[in-house]
């Protein structure tokens, strides 16, 4: 076990992962105390967070930090860059790399490509940020090497003009949420909601979860409990789940109804993720 990692984060299946939190590499003192968060996963940011003049020296030291034992995912270039080649040259043969992001994902060749540069099995997010990523989301999601999809909301939101008001970013999220149950995938990542904290911060998570997308990036590490809590089952959901669950059990559900079932699969699946995060037998 790595002695930078969260235990608890580094034992939770990526595909679970609800807090994402991107570290940009250009100081790579701030790595530790990232790892040692409470994000269930830590991504090291080699494209928007490194500068143009510092892609080289950032790339070292991800490399450096993966070797010495850091588990973590990279977000490299995306492919029309020149220093896609070069992310990919460096991380190759790194150690304890946790999987890639691919920024500006527009097209499945996108990720195929990528996947090919890579050992066999390693997972690509697609991160999504335009216009053209959303119509082609279905695609992306079935591409050979995808392994998430994430939503770059601040490159969207350039892209297109949108606000940040949920309803103008609704039909994206949604796209990618269907997008992920047709690519048979975790349900997708949201973008960061920058600088919210407390309520806000929860708002925001009910605004993804509503949306059925699982996961949300963070640039902050204070954030990452918040959605952590935000995004797993809450105490209501877990105590409804339970009460059914044991009536199931003792044969105390009596007559079933048209939606019996398709409640007790979802007290099923509340049950499952709170055990896996370690709600359920609190």
């Amino acid at each position: 076990m790595s002695p930078y990692r969260n235990q608890r984060a580094a034992a939770l299946p990526a595909r679970l992962s609800r807090s994402v939190l991107l570290v940009g590499a250009a100081d790579p003192s701030v790595f530790p105390a990232a790892l040692a968060s409470e994000a269930d996963s830590v991504i090291f940011d080699i494209e928007d967070g490194l500068p143009e003049d510092q892609k080289q020296q950032g790339r070292e030291a991800v490399v450096e930090a993966l070797n010495a034992g850091a588990g973590a995912w990279v977000r490299i270039n995306d492919i029309s860059s020149e220093h896609w080649h070069h992310d990919l040259e460096a991380l190759a043969g790194v150690k304890n790399l946790r999987g890639l992001m691919l920024a500006k994902t527009e097209h499945p060749d996108h990720i195929t490509r990528t996947a090919m540069m890579m050992p066999a099995g390693t997972p690509v997010i697609a991160l999504i940020e335009s216009a053209v990523g959303v119509v082609r989301a279905n695609d992306i999601a079935r591409a050979p090497g995808v392994f998430r999809l994430a939503f770059g909301v601040g490159d969207f939101r350039r892209d297109t003009g949108a606000s940040d008001d949920p309803m103008a970013l609704a039909f994206a999220r949604s796209a990618l949420v269907i997008a992920s149950r047709v690519g048979l995938l975790p349900g997708p990542i949201d973008g960061p909601s920058v600088g919210a904290q407390g309520e806000d911060l929860q708002e925001a998570c009910r605004v993804t979860q509503s949306m059925g997308m699982t996961g949300k990036l963070t640039l902050d590490p204070d954030q990452a409990d918040g959605i952590n809590v935000g995004l797993a089952p809450s105490e209501q959901e877990i105590t409804w789940a339970r009460e059914l669950i044991e009536q199931f059990e003792t044969g105390e559900s009596g007559a079933m109804d048209g939606s019996y079932l398709p409640r007790l699969a979802r007290a099923r699946k509340v049950s499952d993720l709170a055990k896996t995060y370690g709600l359920w037998n609190r």
